[in-house]
């Protein structure tokens, strides 16, 4: 049995609105996410968050620190997912979709009114960014 392992860009601005994307296959109801996705070719966590942010959001991130905020482990289809959540800051880059699987439609900066509502990929990511957006 494989693992699934990726990570995860928490963006929160000046404003406390964090960066979310709204994502899906075509055929899905589309929902919203912090920008996220699995590791390729060797690359570190780290990478991949910094990869994913600039994929699905155009922005250029840098990591506030290289330890993860969060680590989250759940089984998804009878496969083990482990996914690092790393806090980042936008470094440069401008938003814009630029993503190569085609599974964003939009890009915003919610704030915690907006985020309470949202209906959201990962569910169980609610109660942890609203802590940091408190």
């Amino acid at each position: 049995m494989n693992k699934w392992i990726g990570s995860a860009a928490v963006c929160i601005n000046n404003q406390s609105e964090v960066l979310m994307v709204l994502q899906g296959k075509k055929e899905e109801i589309k929902t919203w996410s912090i920008p996220s996705g699995g590791v390729e070719g060797g690359e570190t966590l780290e990478e991949c968050c910094i990869r994913e942010l600039n994929e699905e959001t155009g922005y250029v991130g840098e990591l506030i620190c290289s330890e993860p905020i969060r680590t989250k482990v759940s089984m998804e289809n009878e496969i083990p997912v482990e996914v690092k959540y790393y806090s980042v800051k936008i470094v440069g880059g401008s938003m814009h979709i630029q993503d190569p699987d085609g599974l964003i439609y939009d890009i915003r900066w919610i704030n915690l009114q907006e985020f309470r509502d949202l209906n959201l990929t990962f569910p169980e990511d609610r109660k942890f960014l609203v802590g940091l957006l408190e």
